[in-house]
């Protein structure tokens, strides 16, 4: 056995090769954004690639394509992260999202891709702004926000939550670096207005405080800043003649909105904001407005941006009422109300400014476009908000939470497990009260632990350990909170008990072969005997398997994916045997055979039970009790023991035991112990105690 061990190290180390992810060609992403789409060149300093659409004489920047390995790299289950290719466009709106590469067991050849490329394909329209969860399936139709929710998948609720972990942290190390929101200091940021009394005040007032701002503009400013173009000189009128006359103001605070809209429509307004919600009120009452004749209520207006920090921040038409023509001495004009949301990070204490966009043009069969921006500062006293910045709690936490009953519960579990192994005398003496509990300490561990809250452990979890030493880290595992409370379980009682307490009590697929094999058991069907040679030769096939399944996931091979599937473990427990056939097939084969030769896939093809007796074998204590008549002359307890893990010697096979304390039922039971039979006879009182410690 020190052989095999040493044979996985040295292996391990030997293939231990690191991976790096694919980058696309600009060929490679134009086939994913056919034309008229056109693929810019790459950035100078950023792994992102620009995606063009034709306007007449220009091309406008649609959206930026990026890998979410080169941003977020977050390791899945099956060791190496989900690879995504991204579109979004300049405001955060996500345009499209495919899987480039992916390595989650129950998408590879479980579920398959299918419900993955179906998830991700959610996240269109969404946007990098707002916080997403992943919700439970079908969360969209039973209430849950399709702006900031989507839905999860069924029987993969971790993998769901590291791949929308991974989009949206390297969306926003794109917006970060590349389009100016979701910077540290403002992600989390929230400006409520202060409600207050309004103090009347008048439109010359307003403007003198500073409250309403204006941007005046005339012919002869605007014609500079088109000199020496094709379309110099296109004012009509005088040069010092108004060309545009645009006031702005931020009137979802009380001292200003109450004011400019009056009661009435201030009402109406706030009842449409959310807290955090700020409107920019945008009056045009010269000749030209911005709001134009193909203005649309409730759009992004083309020709008036918000920009903060030098970006842009995303403000729609808030499609208000435009029945009443606000306060007294207010210039008449067309205007419109800016909706910017809670989401934004917008900071209206801080200088922004309102930008005008005006493009004259010149020709007319392929005329030629030239667009100039005039800018107007504003801000308002910080005294006017509550500022706060939300706590990001880590994504991991949110299945914490969400699933911190099934924690409780698995828990619970466990505190009623240790007692029963450690305190062997009451309930383990007892034959039959002790077969009742164990039944249904099995029917629990299947139904509860594997089918409902499906942390069925598994040898991915070593898969993608090993993958980890190629670059990442073992984040993945706090995505799946019952799977790592039993780990943390498992990895204790290895040191303490050895393989057997998971192996026989907390492996929903040990509990399904032994609660199939119970009414046969009770029916006598008769038990295939393998002869002791050949069930020693075959005990070692699970540590080649196990070897097998490292060495290919070392080397980073796909071929690992493949070898996992000795396992049935996703074909039984975590898709409840809704698979194709083949799958279902091996599956149910490998319980057809428990019933002649008992749990004979643990015993002899496991890669994972071989892994945690390789451990086990570290174990401080020989906790099983025997007594000194125990291999000679009596052999009662090998000759009942299922497993084989008893020696003719007496002595416990510690990593073949699965911990069925039938041995200790026996031993601690008057009327079955041979030894304590002969000695009742004799008179004599027989204390079983737990066999010396000795080195594997």
């Amino acid at each position: 056995m020190k052989r095999i061990l040493g044979l996985l190290v040295a292996l391990l180390l030997c293939f231990g090769a690191s991976a790096h992810a694919s980058t696309l060609t600009r060929d490679e992403i134009q086939k994913y954004f056919p034309a008229p789409l056109v693929v810019g060149q790459e950035d100078d300093k950023l792994p992102i690639w620009p995606i063009l659409k034709q306007e007449v004489g220009a091309y406008d920047v649609i959206a930026y394509v990026f890998q979410s390995n080169d941003f977020a790299p977050i390791p899945g289950f099956g060791g190496s992260p989900p690879n995504l290719l991204i579109a979004m466009a300049p405001d955060g709106t996500f345009i499209d999202v495919k899987v480039l590469a992916q390595h989650e067991p129950v998408f590879v050849d479980g579920l398959g891709p299918g419900p993955l490329n179906d998830f991700v394909q959610q996240y269109v329209g969404m946007s990098a702004r707002h916080t997403i969860a992943v919700g439970r399936p079908n969360a969209r139709q039973h209430g849950a926000s399709s702006a900031s929710t989507v839905d999860g998948v069924a029987m993969a609720t971790a993998s769901t939550r590291i791949i929308n972990q991974e989009l949206l942290s390297s969306a926003l190390a794109v917006a970060r670096k590349k389009l100016g929101f979701g910077a540290a200091d403002t992600l989390g940021l929230k400006a409520v207005a202060k409600p207050a009394p309004a103090t009347p005040l008048t439109w010359p007032q307003l403007l003198a405080k500073g409250y309403v701002k204006t941007l005046h503009l005339t012919n002869a400013t605007v014609d500079a800043a088109f000199a020496n173009t094709a379309v110099a000189d296109q004012s009509d009128g005088a040069a010092d003649a108004t060309f545009a006359d645009t006031y702005v103001a931020e009137v979802d605070v009380p001292e200003i909105g109450r004011n400019v809209l009056g009661a009435k429509l201030y009402a109406y307004l706030m009842a449409g904001l959310a807290p955090g919600d700020h409107a920019i009120m945008v009056l045009a009452a010269g000749p030209w407005s911005p709001m134009g004749d193909d203005f649309v209520y409730g759009a992004i207006p083309s020709n008036i941006s918000i920009v903060q920090n030098k970006f842009p921040v995303t403000a729609r038409d808030f499609a208000i009422e435009r029945g009443s023509n606000g306060m007294a001495g207010m210039p008449a004009g067309d205007w419109t109300i800016l909706k910017i949301n809670q989401d934004a990070g917008f900071d209206p204490s801080r200088t922004w400014a309102m930008t005008l966009r005006f493009t004259r043009e010149h020709g007319q069969i392929y005329p030629v476009k030239v667009t100039r921006e005039f800018a107007l500062d504003y801000a308002l006293p910080a005294d006017f908000f509550t500022i706060t910045h939300a706590t990001q709690a880590p994504a991991w936490s949110d299945p914490w939470f969400a699933r911190k009953w099934e924690l409780l519960v698995i828990a619970a579990m466990l505190a009623v497990l240790v007692p029963v192994l450690v305190r062997q005398r009451g309930l383990v003496a007892r034959e039959r009260r002790f077969e009742a509990f164990r039944l249904a300490y099995l029917a629990l561990t299947l139904g509860f632990i594997g089918w409902y809250a499906q942390a069925q452990l598994s040898i991915v979890t070593l898969v993608g350990l090993v993958r980890t030493t190629q670059g990442g880290d073992l984040s993945f595992l706090l995505y799946d909170p019952p799977s790592l409370l039993l780990w943390g379980f498992v990895l204790v009682t290895l040191a303490i008990w050895g393989r057997g307490t998971f192996c026989g009590w907390l492996c929903p697929f040990g509990a399904l072969q032994e609660l199939v094999a119970w009414p046969a058991q009770k029916l006598k069907l008769r038990q295939v005997g393998v002869p002791p040679r050949l069930d020693r030769a075959l005990r070692k096939v699970k540590y080649v398997v196990l070897a097998g399944i490292l060495v290919a996931a070392a080397v980073s091979t796909p071929t690992a994916d493949r070898l996992v599937e000795v396992e049935p473990f996703k074909t039984s427990i975590t898709l409840y045997f809704v698979r194709s056939w083949p799958f279902v097939v091996y599956a149910v084969g490998l319980l057809v055979l428990n019933l002649f030769v008992y749990k004979g896939f643990c015993r002899y093809l496991c890669p994972l039970g071989a892994s945690l007796a390789l451990v086990g074998r570290l174990r401080v204590l020989n906790w099983i009790p025997r007594r000194a008549e125990c291999g000679s002359p009596c052999q009662l307890c090998k000759v009942k023991c299922r497993y084989g893990a008893i020696e003719p010697t007496g002595k416990i096979d510690y990593p073949e035991c699965f911990q069925c304390m039938d041995c200790v039922t026996i031993i601690q039971d008057p009327q079955q112990c041979v030894p304590q039979i002969l000695a009742a006879k004799k008179r004599k009182v027989l204390v079983p105690t737990p066999e010396p410690q000795a080195a594997e």
